[in-house]
């Protein structure tokens, strides 16, 4: 029985070495075998980075051909930046191929060389640029299309028909919006970033705060502003939106040439835009906060629509440096639905984009 178990132990002991001795061997193996999938994902890099450079010559040569046509440049001298530029592609074809070469090489000696060191991946430093892939991080070579957090916020108020805006019964420093929204900007030219559109989704709160001890009133159709009989520490109508904004942008840039891609960069640059936005009033309540006759303090939220539009649309501008801009918006639709006076939302603030 006792030797039984020792021939067990024994042949268990062969087989494992032998198991290990194979592992062991194919480990080795597989260090010596070059990795061929990496190989080909970098020529193909390479080959994107010729197709590139081509791209750009081709787009270059076009350029001073036009220029030579409008007689901005003679001939000779077009003829002369179309060989300087052929040659500056030449030679950025020549050294950028050549870091691809020497990973190629080393690959093909059996040497695990981390691709993730190269300049390619290192290539993905611009915040907020989620155009890098996250396996292979290659630069998207022309991105016209770029996304913002806008948030704006200010000094709401209404232009009442009828009346001046300095008789307004809505507190100036009391009456106030606040924005918040998802943009997508995109540049409408090929070949110049000069007009952009941006257009998402964003969300609208705006308030007027009564002035003069009144509160508002709804009488069936008709939404009222009436005195109260006690103290009214505050009487703010709130309405919320969501709306969809659309605005064409103008303003110079910057284009930033990196080789394998390019940007257009608005940063320190003069930004113009106008346009509008359309979308719905989810909600509408007061605020009422007051002292009754019986000296009782108390403060209710009423949720109502007060006769408030549900269609919300409206114009905007703005205007500012690089993502800080003077903001100005104007709704369209009235405030209250007939047969209610005409009145219609201002807003003047600050625009932001994060």
């Amino acid at each position: 029985m006792f030797s039984k178990r020792i021939y067990v132990a024994l042949a268990a002991l062969f087989f494992s070495v032998q198991f290990l001795s194979a592992q062991t061997e194919e480990e080795m193996d597989s260090l010596q075998v070059p990795n061929q999938q990496e190989i080909e994902h970098l020529e193909a890099q390479k080959q994107m980075i010729i197709n590139q450079e081509k791209e750009k010559l081709k787009e270059e040569v076009q350029q001073i051909s036009d220029e030579i046509s409008a007689g901005k440049i003679s001939k000779e001298a077009g003829q002369a930046k179309k060989e300087a530029a052929a040659e500056r592609a030449a030679l950025n074809i020549q050294n950028k191929t050549s870091i691809i070469d020497n990973e190629i090489a080393l690959l093909s000696r059996g040497e695990n060389f981390d691709t993730k060191s190269t300049f390619f991946d290192n290539d993905c430093d611009d915040f907020w640029d989620f155009d890098c892939d996250s396996k292979d991080h290659e630069r998207v070579y022309d991105k016209r299309t770029y996304s913002d957090i806008v948030i704006a916020f200010g000094f709401n108020n209404a232009i009442i028909d009828g009346e001046s805006f300095n008789e307004t019964p809505y507190k100036v420093g009391g009456s106030k919006f606040f924005e918040i929204g998802w943009q997508w900007k995109t540049r409408l030219l090929k070949n110049s970033n000069a007009i952009r559109v941006s257009y998402g989704i964003t969300y609208q709160t705006s308030g007027l705060k009564a002035d003069d001890n009144m509160y508002f009133v709804k009488n069936d159709e008709l939404t009222t502003l009436e005195e109260y009989d006690g103290v009214v520490h505050k009487a703010k109508l709130r309405m919320d939106n969501f709306v969809i904004p659309v605005y064409f942008e103008f303003g110079p840039s910057v284009k930033k040439n990196k080789g394998s891609y390019y940007r257009y960069s608005t940063q320190h640059k003069f930004v113009f835009g106008i346009g509008g936005y359309a979308g719905l009033n989810t909600s509408t309540r007061q605020k009422f906060r007051a002292t009754n006759t019986e000296g009782i303090k108390f403060e209710e939220k009423i949720i109502d629509n007060y006769n408030t539009e549900n269609f919300i649309y409206g114009i905007g501008s703005y205007i500012g440096v690089s993502g800080f801009a003077l903001y100005l918006k104007y709704d369209l639709n009235e405030i209250f639905n007939n047969p209610n006076v005409s009145q219609h939302n201002i807003s003047l603030g600050l625009r932001m984009e994060l």
